[in-house]
């Protein structure tokens, strides 16, 4: 995993945050992820709450995303193997891979759950105990290992053509449908790449994440790259909200603002 602590240079996290809102209008608190080595560690972030109920990985980065809280958790806080497998607290052993639950219910045959599971970017298991989440506004988990940043897609559009601006490369992305986290946070933290998902009906029954969000995991570093090309891209009149122009009007006038330099 490519940790957030090989940045250069020390990014301030609130202003990234408060920058982010200006720019996208976002509704959804932008947040840090952060695994730890130990349990002491994790214990060790200030004003950490630590659950008093079982839950789904989903509703403890929602606790942050939603409620603004910062929350720390164990494998032990997880309501079963998938949540914890994909945040590299538990194994990816033969019966996780099997995938047996799942059969009947979420793919029709035994081949289909375990080429699901097989697909799945999870963080290798051993190196960590412990995870936190955290509004990215408060600071402290500085740096997280990422930022996870709920959008619309339109808002989530503008982020990635700020990712593009320098250093253009163009992004592909995959879909595996229930456990999408592992599209997102599971992906992201394990390559250290910009990682977007359609969140799936865990995190939205339990997590509470609304229909019109996708999520964005990405590095403090790839946020803070973002951020410059889309302060870079307002200043070409390239912005969030995007203005209908409308579909029946003469397109010259506005293409020649849009794509043509000034």
């Amino acid at each position: 995993m490519q940790q957030a602590a090989a940045v250069q240079e020390k990014i301030d996290l609130p202003t990234m945050a408060a920058d982010l809102n200006s720019l996208l209008r976002l509704k959804t608190t932008v947040i840090g992820m952060k695994m730890f080595a130990t349990v002491e560690e994790m214990t060790a972030v200030p004003k950490i709450r630590r659950p008093s109920a079982v839950h789904t990985t989903d509703q403890i980065v929602s606790m942050a995303s939603r409620l603004g809280w910062t929350v720390g958790i164990t494998s032990d806080d997880l309501v079963g193997a998938q949540c914890r497998a994909v945040i590299g607290l538990a194994p990816r052993d033969e019966k996780w891979l099997a995938g047996e639950s799942y059969v009947g219910v979420w793919h029709g045959t035994a081949e289909d759950a375990r080429k699901r599971q097989e697909a799945l970017d999870v963080v290798p298991f051993g190196q960590y105990q412990a995870l936190a989440v955290s509004p990215l506004v408060s600071g402290r988990l500085d740096p997280p290992d990422i930022c996870l940043v709920y959008a619309t897609p339109g808002q989530m559009i503008i982020l990635i053509n700020g990712l593009q601006y320098t250093g253009y490369r163009k992004f592909e992305w995959g879909v595996v449908g229930e456990t999408a986290c592992a599209d997102s946070w599971g992906r992201a933290l394990k390559t250290g790449e910009p990682s977007l998902s359609l969140p799936c009906f865990a995190e939205r029954r339990y997590g509470g994440v609304p229909d019109e969000e996708m999520l964005m995991a990405l590095s403090p570093t790839h946020l803070a790259k973002a951020i410059v090309g889309m302060k870079q891209l307002a200043k070409n009149g390239l912005r969030y909200p995007i203005a209908p122009y409308g579909i029946q009007a003469d397109v010259r006038a506005g293409m020649g603002v849009s794509y043509a330099k000034k």
